[in-house]
């Protein structure tokens, strides 16, 4: 029994290493070639990259995912991203100044052209939504940028190629924050441009990272040097800008991590503490960025007495949250005069919403319960017209649902009561037969029939 379970599990390891095993399926050769090949930005690439540039721009202006997507897809800036992963990963300097100079190129193409777009579409941006939404990085960009880097290096250096990089080039989503940024630039808008840059500086270098690691782990070939001293010089100026690149990043990404759990901590306070004794919270701000992180809430209704105030510092400390990290805002509360019509809407709105959701489980219940009693509806006047068409002799039939209740265990059993009236009297042996069609015709095996 220990041989046959040292050889299934070895056995498990093994056929768990063919599946993993990446050797096999990689050509580092060609996908150092292929990496070489498309960083290169001139020619037809430029004006692929302003056509989707602008593409993507319309997209974002009229909300329009699959425009965006469709850009995305068109777009050559995925190239010099992998090439100042593969560059750093190979130390081959020469390699990533010449990728970085053209992810710069690019960049700078990349924000004219959509400032032009902005500067000239005829479109109002009355819910920018897509754009807003490039302007936050949060740590699932990380998360994305980082996998998508380690699955667009590893479809590179695969033998058979598929359409991951097209998967990555959506997922990791580069072109929407560089035509934000452009907006930001056309609109004269800091808070746009800064935060688009951010999340389009985040996506590239998480990017170049996973891009450093897989080059690293799957032992691409290094760049050669006839000079020793020169090797050494290049290999310590390589290793000195991954640490440039990758602490930051790391941080950052902490950051995020950070700022993220404030952010859900503080709505999961606000979903608890939303309705208070006299009044309620209208509306929040999160300022997740300021240290220590803050939670401001906007009070409507009556003012809040001390033990109130209190109560709500408390529940906040259930969350993690210290009364230093709490603001309350009592202007709508106190001067019920300067309330604006959004505060008036959203105060109906919240005060409204549990009474609504109550009614609705309400009118659901009832609705059951109506559907169970129809259910058991009887057809009365069917049944009566078929027994007379047996018995035309029947001059009164009673059909009714009830229970049989016995006297030891008061247990009860549903029946269904059938009492017949006849000017003939009908035997015992056709009641008997008018008892089994009726339990089928009834679909019901408890049917009681009776005869005055």
């Amino acid at each position: 029994m220990d041989n046959s379970l040292k050889h299934f599990f070895s056995s498990l390891r093994d056929h768990i290493g063919n599946i993993v095993n990446l050797n096999e399926h990689i050509d580092t050769e060609k996908a150092s070639q292929y990496i070489r090949s498309n960083i290169e930005f001139k020619g037809p690439n430029a004006y692929i990259l302003a056509f989707a540039i602008v593409i993507a721009s319309v997209g974002l202006n009229t909300n329009s995912i699959p425009v965006i997507i469709g850009a995305m897809l068109v777009s050559p800036l995925m190239g010099p991203i992998f090439g100042i992963g593969y560059g750093l990963g190979t130390n081959d300097t020469s390699f990533i100044k010449t990728a970085f100079k053209n992810l710069l190129v690019m960049v700078v193409i990349s924000i004219l052209a959509s400032s032009i777009y902005f500067l000239v579409s005829p479109l109002e941006l009355e819910n920018p939504t897509e754009l807003l939404a490039r302007t936050n990085p949060t740590i699932y960009d990380v998360l994305i940028a980082l996998f998508g880097g380690f699955a667009g290096i590893i479809e590179i250096s695969r033998k058979d190629k598929g359409t991951v990089i097209s998967g990555v080039a959506i997922a990791t989503a580069l072109m929407p924050p560089l035509c934000t940024a452009g907006f930001g630039l056309a609109s004269g808008s800091l808070k746009y441009f800064v935060g688009a840059l951010y999340l389009f500086s985040i996506n590239s270098i998480f990017i170049a990272i996973a891009t450093f690691l897989t080059v690293k782990y799957l032992k691409f070939p290094m760049a050669t040097f006839t000079d020793p001293a020169r090797k050494k010089r290049v290999s310590r100026w390589v290793a000195a800008l991954t640490v440039i690149i990758i602490i930051p990043s790391v941080y950052s990404a902490v950051i995020m991590i950070r700022e993220n759990n404030f952010s859900h901590t503080a709505k999961e306070f606000i979903s608890e503490n939303k309705e208070l004794t006299r009044s309620y919270i209208y509306d929040y701000d999160i300022y997740s960025h300021s240290k220590p992180p803050k939670l401001e809430l906007y009070i409507a209704g009556e003012a809040l007495r001390q033990e109130e105030i209190s109560a709500i510092y408390r529940s906040a400390h259930k969350y993690g949250l210290t009364d230093d990290q709490i603001i309350i805002t009592q202007r709508a509360a106190t001067d019920q005069s300067e309330m604006t019509d959004r505060v008036a809407i959203q105060s109906i709105y919240e005060r409204s919403d549990k009474e609504i959701q109550k009614r609705e489980h309400i009118i659901s219940s009832m609705e059951k319960e109506l559907q169970a009693y129809k259910s058991k509806e009887l057809p009365y006047e069917q049944i009566t017209n078929e027994l007379i068409a047996q018995y035309p002799s029947l001059s009164d039939v009673t059909l009714t649902r009830g229970y049989s209740i016995s006297t030891d265990s008061l247990g009860r059993t549903e029946e269904i009561i059938i009492i017949l009236k006849a000017g003939n009297r009908i035997s015992q042996e056709n009641m008997e037969k008018l008892r089994k069609w009726l339990t089928v015709r009834l679909d019901f095996e408890n049917v009681k029939l009776l005869q005055q």
